[in-house]
């Protein structure tokens, strides 16, 4: 029994210690991308556009997503005026929010991000 211990054991200390990490970088051969202009990568993003409501008790601007979900981005009156535009299409992060929701079919949020999509 003690024989058979020892063997797993060396075995499991053995394959431990011979793993080799497969996410190397070889840092010579990495190119950069150099352009006057700055190049976005939408990962990370959601997908989203701008819907003007003139509805009384429904919120002015809202982003909806391609799934049908609306959202109510709280911070959108004070720093992310140029984006009230109905119908434009914008990429965004945003934190959910607990809250109650200001408007009856949006949920609240808080843009981190915003970036025009066209």
């Amino acid at each position: 029994m003690k024989t058979k211990l020892l063997t797993l054991g060396a075995g499991i200390v053995l394959s431990i210690l011979s793993c080799k990490s497969t996410t190397e970088v070889d840092k010579d051969n990495t190119t950069e991308k150099t352009s006057e202009k700055e190049v976005f990568d939408a990962t990370g993003y959601t997908t989203g556009t701008i819907v003007y409501s003139k509805e009384e008790g429904d919120c002015a601007y809202t982003i909806q997503i391609k799934d049908g979900a609306i959202y109510d981005p709280i911070n959108m009156e004070e720093e992310y005026t140029s984006f009230k535009k109905d119908g434009m299409k914008v990429y965004f992060k945003f934190r959910g929010l607990r809250m109650a929701n200001r408007c009856p079919n949006a949920n609240p949020i808080h843009l981190e991000e915003i970036r025009n999509a066209e």
